[in-house]
């Protein structure tokens, strides 16, 4: 019950480190401003989740034009030491490809929930006429994967079935992640 107890609180306080990582490195990715004064309502919880691991790693790792590797490799870190701490608590042995593998395919899943997340959010705030700075956000993160979809996509009337599209693609690509991670363990 313990070990249950304590992989839940650092399955969730990993999931928001990795997950803010990956926000910050998606936002940079886009070009999103990334202050507070620009406008930008997540600014100061981005920083304040993630720059106690980013800004060390960004000296050793530097950016890949505009990706932030650092970010990324934050969050793969966060994750590489949870299953570590996990295993070690549990007792179990794992290799060093073990834990790495995990950590990668975690890594993804992140990924993947963090998109299905943004979209859900995206919506649900589609669906109210207020302007606010946090709908303009998700709006910055969303747009450009909606795009490609609404070239193919008709309107059915007036509803823009996008989200819809993309969040049955994100669910998806999570059952053949899920269905490569069991065969890669096997």
């Amino acid at each position: 019950m313990l070990l249950q107890i304590f992989s839940l609180v650092l399955h969730f306080a990993v999931g928001l480190v990795a997950g803010t990582c990956l926000l910050r490195m998606y936002m940079h990715l886009l070009r999103i401003n990334l202050s507070a004064s620009g406008g930008n309502p997540l600014a100061p919880f981005v920083f304040a989740i993630t720059n106690w691991i980013v800004l060390p790693v960004r000296r050793m790792v530097p950016a890949i034009g505009r990706l932030d590797t650092a970010s990324l490799v934050a969050a793969y870190a966060v994750l590489l030491a949870k299953h570590a701490l996990l295993w070690l608590v549990a007792g179990a042995t794992a290799s060093s490809l073990s834990l790495l593998t995990h950590a990668g395919f975690e890594l993804l899943g992140v990924v993947l929930s963090s998109l299905m997340w943004l979209v859900l959010g995206y919506a649900l705030m589609s669906w109210f006429n207020t302007a606010s700075d946090l709908r303009y956000f998700l709006a910055q993160l969303v747009e450009p994967l909606l795009r490609p979809l609404r070239r193919v996509l008709p309107q059915m009337g007036g509803v823009d079935l996008s989200p819809i599209a993309l969040l049955l693609l994100i669910q998806i690509a999570e059952i053949v992640l899920h269905t490569v991670q069991m065969q890669v363990s096997f």
